[in-house]
């Protein structure tokens, strides 16, 4: 058990510097899009941060990223946000035990799967 806590803070520090690196570096900009993250201990969502278009007071997140841990075999599974509104399991990449080298795909979307 004395694993989990460093393991979970580890994710957390991941995660949060790798979101540092997509958004926007102007503030102004920021307000019309920007990037974030959920971890709830077992996954990752990564969105987008945006007005609603029909009401700009409304702010809304958006999808595209989903990082699933699976304890059990000590591996990270990446899935993408289909137009359709479901996951589907990324293609070239479907899982790992390194974090980062997730991460890394998703940033660099090959496929154009996570950011068009």
């Amino acid at each position: 058990m004395s694993i989990e806590k460093p393991l979970i803070s580890m994710v957390e520090v991941q995660l949060s510097s790798f979101i540092e690196t997509l958004r926007p570096a102007d503030e102004e900009i920021r307000k019309q899009l920007d990037v974030g993250y959920s971890w709830d201990g077992q996954t990752a969502l990564l969105f987008e941060i945006r007005p609603q278009w029909n009401d700009p007071t409304k702010i809304s997140e958006l999808p595209f990223a989903k990082l699933r841990f699976v304890k059990s075999s000590i591996i990270w599974k990446l899935y993408w946000m289909r137009a359709s509104g479901k996951w589907e399991a990324y293609e070239p990449l479907q899982e790992s035990t390194d974090l980062h080298k997730l991460l890394t795909e998703i940033k660099n979307d090959a496929y154009g799967c996570f950011f068009g």
